[in-house]
């Protein structure tokens, strides 16, 4: 069929080249057909179609942290770090000792609270005898009212400086006028990896200072960008193997936990996916490239025969009327009962699907004879 079309191109030499000297230059990536020639090669054009097929999306993305795994460690009062012993990188447990902080305003504290304690003893002593003397009428009811409004007051400023001192980690419970200190810990409000250190001993820290950065165990998952045709096949709780540059070697496993329900401006979405065997290699804004699977999906595909090759690329044939053809290049995908998925930059509308190859030669041998 092929060796028809050139016969037919041979015919009408003459005609072709006076009308190419009257036409202006025809583009490398196009090819302009007569009536004839697209009868004599058998040449259909149709349009893609959707077909239900596996497919492989490969996209890209990066690794991020969730707002519920990141801790950001703050003194609940300022100080004067004494001691510490933390690097980025460390994994700790929940509890562990991340900084030791020192200042006169702990001491001041304490000091504050054995204070009113002991005053809370003798309120509570005259608050009672005085509630005895209004029973049997020795007292005045003034007396009375005053004596329980300083118990209840002293009762109020020492339960207030108790949960002061349980804000800096120390136990009011155990605390005495011999056990005083005036040292603090900063202990890890969770087990996981200590991402970022922002303090160095000897430097004063106030309460809005944040020391230390953390991320718990099992917090990091991958944020993937999806065009938007392809979002539409993936469902939450799927599975997909992810790499990262840092360590191409090693196939992570991601679980969908959350696709964004709207499009940005580029026609893409963010699909969030929680990572299930992430190591120390992984870092929160690494670089990651993602493989997702999908079975049964209604994709966009067209006949084989539609498909031709040239130099290693594949090619497809845009109808632009007037038996007028634009060579469109296409990656192909899957395949199924003679049908192909391809994925292209650009819009293919009406393609060429039978004899696309006696196009391809038509133009190849008529941009030689040029």
């Amino acid at each position: 069929m092929v060796s028809t079309l050139m016969a037919c191109g041979t015919t009408d030499q003459k005609t072709e080249a006076k009308a190419d000297t009257q036409s202006p230059q025809m583009p490398e990536d196009e090819v302009q057909l007569t009536a004839e020639q697209v009868k004599n090669a058998g040449i259909q054009t149709g349009s893609l179609q959707l077909k239900a097929m596996h497919q492989v999306i490969k996209v890209n993305g990066i690794v991020d942290v969730p707002p519920e795994n990141a801790f950001s460690v703050s003194v609940p009062m300022g100080g004067y770090i004494k001691s510490m012993k933390i690097i980025p990188g460390m994994m700790v447990k929940k509890g562990s000792l991340l900084a030791t902080v020192e200042d006169q305003q702990y001491i001041q504290l304490q000091q504050d609270y054995l204070t009113a304690k002991n005053k809370l003893r003798f309120a509570t002593a005259d608050y009672q005898r005085q509630k005895g003397l209004n029973q049997t009428k020795a007292s005045s009811d003034k007396v009375y009212q005053l004596a329980e409004s300083e118990y209840n007051n002293v009762k109020v400023l020492v339960n207030a400086l108790a949960q002061k001192l349980r804000l800096i980690g120390i136990n009011p419970t155990s605390l005495n006028e011999s056990n005083i200190t005036r040292n603090i810990s900063i202990k890890a409000p969770v087990s996981g990896v200590v991402i970022k250190v922002n303090v160095n001993a000897g430097k004063y820290v106030s309460n809005t200072d944040v020391l230390f950065e953390m991320i718990s165990q099992g917090g990091l998952h991958a944020n993937l960008t999806v065009l938007e045709k392809d979002a539409a096949n993936i469902r939450v709780g799927q599975k997909i193997v992810c790499t990262s540059s840092a360590n191409p070697q090693k196939n992570y496993i991601a679980k969908v936990h959350l696709i964004t329900p709207s499009i940005d401006n580029d026609r893409t979405t963010s699909v969030h996916c929680d990572l299930e065997n992430a190591d120390s290699k992984l870092l929160p804004g690494a670089f990651l490239s993602a493989s997702i699977s999908v079975s049964n999906a209604n994709i966009e595909a067209i006949n084989d025969d539609a498909i031709v090759k040239w130099n290693s690329k594949y090619y497809v044939f845009s109808d632009l009327g007037n038996n007028k053809y634009k060579m469109t290049e296409v990656e192909p995908g899957e395949s199924v009962d003679g049908f192909t998925a391809v994925n292209t930059k650009a819009k293919l509308s009406k393609v060429i699907i039978k004899n696309a190859y006696a196009v391809l030669m038509k133009m190849k041998n008529s941009g030689e004879e040029d």
